[in-house]
């Protein structure tokens, strides 16, 4: 463990029995193809929006705020991707039937202080891991189902940080007993990785794949540091790592429409569209089970509007 009980991270390692070669990004016309994505109005899942664009793609963006009105073939759903209510009701209304490719980018980090959403969810955990949790579960038995096409598996993409090795608390995934920030954001970022594995054994007529954006310039670290000098500082120590969005958008764009992923279900995905291995502890089927039961409970308290049962503070 390191400093405020932050867990040290794996380093990502190639998963080289995976063989998957995108097409080039000027090469690719995407029109009829129909995207959502969930959490698409700003940082990595906008310029994701703009990339499918202007391949051609028509685009549903999820989220709460929308600043593309102008921006042809992108639409909007409005969303608070922190209520597990909200969620379901997204999950309900988007056509999945129609949908060829779901995005799930919308995330924040922990922050200093616990902060809990009105149904009792610790809010990282609501935002960047649950409400992805109930719209995979509702959009994936529909997805893709009203589609002409056969070339391309209807196909959902959890973005998150999977291959480093962070473990959820299973026994507190709401951090209810005790809350320190680096050991509560690996609760949201195990959650995803598990989800991607276990949606892919459990949907089979649906290919779900995890992605590590690895150091994006977005501002998704503001909550996690709290101070905006702090932000400022961090951002320009580690400045030399990271990929603007747009630069990641033209990378995993073609990725993400490859034939090559058909039928590859449970693949992860590093910032170079390069396979990664998943960690270890993500295929423990004891681990996995625990980690979904606890996330099962949280929703279904959630959605029952049990708000103060342990919700702590």
């Amino acid at each position: 463990m390191l400093a405020e009980g932050r867990p040290a991270m794996k380093r990502v390692e190639l998963d080289k029995s995976q063989n998957v070669t995108p097409p080039p990004l000027e090469s690719l016309r995407l029109n009829g193809l129909n995207v959502a994505v969930i959490g698409g109005t700003g940082g990595i899942g906008r310029a994701l929006s703009h990339q499918f664009a202007a391949k051609g793609a028509n685009v549903l963006v999820v989220g709460q705020t929308f600043r593309d009105q102008e921006v042809p073939r992108i639409t909007f759903l409005r969303a608070d991707l922190s209520s597990m209510r909200d969620a379901r009701r997204i999950g309900a209304e988007l056509p999945a039937g129609n949908i060829d490719i779901v995005v799930f980018t919308t995330g924040i980090m922990a922050g200093p202080k616990r902060e809990v959403t009105p149904e009792g969810i610790e809010r990282d955990l609501a935002v960047s891991y649950l409400s992805r949790l109930v719209i995979l579960n509702e959009i994936a038995p529909r997805l893709g189902k009203d589609r002409t096409r056969t070339d391309l598996r209807p196909r959902i993409f959890v973005m998150g940080f999977p291959g480093t090795e962070q473990k959820a608390d299973v026994d507190d995934l709401n951090s209810e007993q005790g809350y320190r920030r680096f050991s509560a954001h690996p609760n949201t970022v195990s959650g995803n990785e598990v989800l991607v594995l276990q949606a892919a054994r459990r949907f089979p007529d649906v290919d779900v794949f995890g992605l590590n954006p690895g150091f994006v310039r977005t501002n998704i670290r503001a909550n996690l540091l709290g101070s905006r000098a702090l932000v400022a500082v961090v951002e320009w120590l580690t400045s030399f790592m990271m990929i603007e969005p747009d630069t990641y958008a033209a990378r995993l764009v073609p990725l993400l429409v490859s034939r090559d992923l058909n039928g590859r279900s449970g693949a992860m995905f590093n910032n170079r569209a390069e396979a990664i291995l998943p960690s270890p502890s993500a295929s423990e089927p004891s681990y996995a089970a625990a980690l979904m039961g606890a996330s099962d409970r949280l929703v279904s308290r959630a959605l029952a509007g049990r708000a103060g049962e342990g919700a702590g503070t």
